[in-house]
This record gives structure tokens, C-alpha cells and sequence, in this order.
């Protein structure tokens, strides 16, 4: 099984450095691509400086500040057109602990996609206010609602997909930019089995959030285009 873990960066040159040696730790067998936006900070040049040390570790660079959206799309072609298996994405912040990375490849053995879950079975998240809390909460049942979506953590970055399935999708369709792109995607796989896999986040300790008004407001607004598909693959299938 060929295994590609994506993770997608800008002026994360201090995370990525410790991210990276992390993730070939606990998964030796993956190859990890970042798929970076041309970051100021000269995290493209500490990748290229690990990749060439380990033909593991690889990097797509991006010419300008593009979004997470459409370089997580990026990242996930090359990983169809270079024939892996599987595909696992993370943040690299270390809010996502790579040490829980075999659990969610694991997983796949039953499902298709495995979702790194911060909710399923309870609430695990250190260092979030209340309110911040409530927020993520309040955005999980705003886009379950809209879309219609069953699992219980849908805005989860951490994920495991099988390839197999990322081929069915039209990923010319989806035009999320930011983080709204992640319940965008699982729309699109339709009817493919969600695995949701207990993790622990913990908000990031290095760098800033890439959380700003833009991406705050497509996450808005997206999910309602997501019901007015959903209607119409309602009508559809009659």
C-alpha cells in the first residue's frame, strides 16, 4: 500500500521542521509531500533541505498565497496521478498529532475515509477557550444541518482517504478556498463509508492561525450551496 501524507503550508518553516521527521517516524512506510504557497518565512527551502536527505519527503510549490482548498486539490491529484493508495493530511502546526496518524490509515480497512475526530465520543481539544469551543461546535451542526452530512466532526483537517475513492470525485466542482473546502469534499465523495477516529487537538504553540475574515465568511456561506446540491441529488435519485 503506497501511502502520501499532504500537508499544505505558508510561514510554517519552524513547524514543518520538526513535522516532518515526526510523520516518517510513525509512518515510515508513507511518503510525505508539502504543498507550500511560496511562504515568505522559507519553509519551502527547509523542505527542500530535508528532501534532500530522504527521498521520502517531497514538495510542490505553489507561486502565490492560494488557499487551503485548492492545495489540498493539488496535493491529492499528484497523489492519483503518481498511483498511491492512500492519502493522509494533517496541519502543520502539530495541532494534529502525527503519533495517531497509523490509527486513521488503520481504519481504512473499513471504510473509505477516516476522520481524525474531535468530537466522536466526546470532546477532546486543549488550549481553546469556551468560546472557541462553542464556535467549532455551533459551525459542526450549522454544516451537518445545511449538507447533510452524518459525521460529527465534518470540519476535521485530519484525514485519511482511499484513493479509490477521491478518482469519483469532480474536484473541478468544488470551489472552497479555505477550510470550508473540507465538508465540501466529503459532499462531493457522497456515499462512501466515514469512519470518525477519537483524537486529541491541541491549538497550535508556534506560528499564527491562517483563520482570517475571508476564510471565516466562505465557511458561512458555503454550506448553503451544499443544500441547494443536496435538494437536487435528492431529486435526482427518485
Amino acid at each position: 500500500m503506497r501511502i502520501l501524507t499532504i500537508v499544505v503550508t505558508y510561514n510554517e518553516a519552524t513547524n514543518i521542521a520538526r513535522l516532518i521527521p515526526e510523520i516518517l517516524r510513525h509512518v515510515p512506510a508513507s511518503s510525505v509531500l508539502v504543498v507550500d504557497d511560496n511562504s515568505p518565512d522559507g519553509t519551502g527551502d527547509v523542505v527542500r533541505a530535508l528532501a534532500a536527505r530522504d527521498p521520502r519527503v517531497g514538495i510542490l510549490s505553489r507561486p502565490a498565497k492560494s488557499g487551503y482548498g485548492s492545495a489540498t486539490i493539488d496535493g491529492i491529484q499528484h497523489a492519483v496521478r503518481q498511483g498511491y493508495d492512500v492519502v493522509v493530511t494533517l496541519d502543520a502546526d502539530f495541532s494534529h498529532d502525527p503519533a495517531d496518524l497509523p490509527r486513521l490509515i488503520d481504519a481504512l480497512a473499513a471504510a473509505d475515509v477516516a476522520i481524525g475526530s474531535r468530537y466522536v465520543g466526546g470532546i477532546r481539544i486543549l488550549n481553546w477557550g469556551v468560546q472557541r469551543l462553542l464556535l467549532s461546535l455551533a459551525a459542526n451542526s450549522y454544516v451537518r444541518f445545511l449538507s447533510g452530512l452524518a459525521c460529527v466532526d465534518c470540519t476535521s483537517g485530519f484525514r485519511a482517504y482511499r484513493v479509490d475513492a477521491l478518482r469519483k470525485v469532480a474536484f473541478d466542482r468544488i470551489s472552497s478556498t479555505g477550510y470550508a473546502f473540507l465538508p465540501e469534499l466529503l459532499f462531493a465523495l457522497d456515499q462512501v463509508k466515514v469512519e470518525e477516529v477519537p483524537i486529541c487537538y491541541t491549538e497550535r504553540r508556534i506560528g499564527q492561525s491562517k483563520m482570517g475574515t475571508h476564510v471565516i465568511a466562505e465557511a458561512i456561506v458555503r454550506p448553503w450551496g451544499l443544500l441547494g446540491r443536496r435538494v437536487a441529488r435528492v431529486i435526482s435519485r427518485r
